[in-house]
């Protein structure tokens, strides 16, 4: 498909039904640092679509026999979302597009490299609390020297938290380079990537902090330097 206008199209996957104030964040965060926001679902995949740059959203829970793991009671899953939203992850390896893996994405992301999950970080807190809130509540050590670090312009700060799961083996390629309190995975990069981040975290629910603009900043000027 030709390309319809001059700023980078960025990809943001989401469920068919829902996830619209998630949709609505991304898509100021994108339209602010520069590009062109898609919204893409299992039911409005635009596969014919040139995309530079793709945001791989959170969500429920992705399935666990991804990772060779058990269902647990009282869980929400999407099949349908997980199918469709591994078919973009290969599709940014493949063809290094530029790639933010937010929360349910970066554990996708983890789960497609071999990886598996923390089904349960109940059991796994010491020093901070099972909580759910956009605020900026929880801890964040980064990774010296890493491209995080550049990114947020510290080695510590605040992050929201929004999830039960987070990574537990990690997959191959990836580096962590964010830890929280209680040493839970929170951010990991692909450095041999043009630009390959997850974050555990929501970011466009923090946007009013310059650090966390500087995630879709980053990721929209990769994907203009492809244009």
């Amino acid at each position: 498909m030709a390309r319809s206008h001059i700023y980078p199209v960025i990809g943001v996957t989401g469920p068919s039904k829902g996830g619209d104030r998630a949709w609505f964040f991304t898509r100021y965060a994108i339209l602010a640092t520069g590009g062109h926001p898609l919204r893409l679902t299992p039911r409005h995949s635009h596969l014919n679509e040139i995309l530079d740059g793709i945001v791989i959203g959170g969500g429920d829970d992705i399935y666990p026999t991804l990772y060779e793991s058990e269902e647990l009671p009282n869980t929400r899953y999407d099949k349908e979302r997980d199918m469709f939203e591994l078919m973009y992850i290969e599709k940014s390896l493949k063809e290094d597009i530029p790639m933010l893996a937010i929360c349910r994405g970066e554990q996708l992301l983890n789960a497609y490299l071999g990886g598996n999950l923390h089904q349960n970080l109940r059991e796994l807190r010491r020093h901070t609390r099972n909580r759910f809130t956009v605020l900026p509540l929880k801890t964040l050590l980064v990774e010296p020297n890493s491209q995080m670090e550049e990114l947020l312009g510290t080695t510590r700060c605040r992050i929201n938290s929004l999830h039960t799961q987070a990574i537990n083996r990690l997959g191959s390629g990836l580096r962590v380079v964010g830890r929280d309190l209680d040493n839970i995975v929170q951010a990991v990069e692909d450095p041999s990537k043009p630009y390959l981040i997850g974050v555990q975290w929501h970011p466009e629910y923090l946007l009013y902090l310059s650090r966390q603009r500087n995630l879709f900043r980053a990721l929209v000027k990769a994907a203009r330097e492809r244009l």
